[in-house]
């Protein structure tokens, strides 16, 4: 029988785990696999908070679908639009030599402390 004092470190509520194995007649066996077990439920746990964090972000994505561009590069109007804060620039080989601190900016700018809580 093993007794553990369980601590949510995100929640902080406490649970206390019992674990009974008696597959064995060898006392410190039947310690070793209950502690396996323990071990196991611990992974368990942790890897279903994972899940449920990484569910909350995947929920906070948009959809990839037609239309939903962040940018467009239309090289024969020599025009690059950023489409979430209009910001556009025409100097597209700029752009595409990694000069985009206008689009950077811009994106700050508009978008600043909407993920502070």
């Amino acid at each position: 029988r093993l007794r553990y004092q369980y601590k949510d470190p995100y929640t902080g509520e406490e649970e206390e785990i019992l674990i009974e194995n008696t597959e064995t007649r060898d006392q410190p066996k039947n310690r070793e696999n209950a502690l396996r077990l323990l071990r196991s439920m611990l992974y368990d746990k942790e890897m279903k908070h994972r899940m449920a964090e990484q569910a909350k972000i995947e929920a906070g994505k948009k959809k990839i679908e037609w239309g939903s561009q962040i940018r467009s590069y239309v090289f024969d109007d020599r025009r690059v639009k950023d489409h979430r804060t209009n910001y556009q620039t025409s100097d597209v080989n700029g752009v595409m030599d990694g000069k985009i601190d206008g689009f950077i900016k811009a994106y700050l700018m508009e978008f600043a402390g909407e993920g502070e809580a």
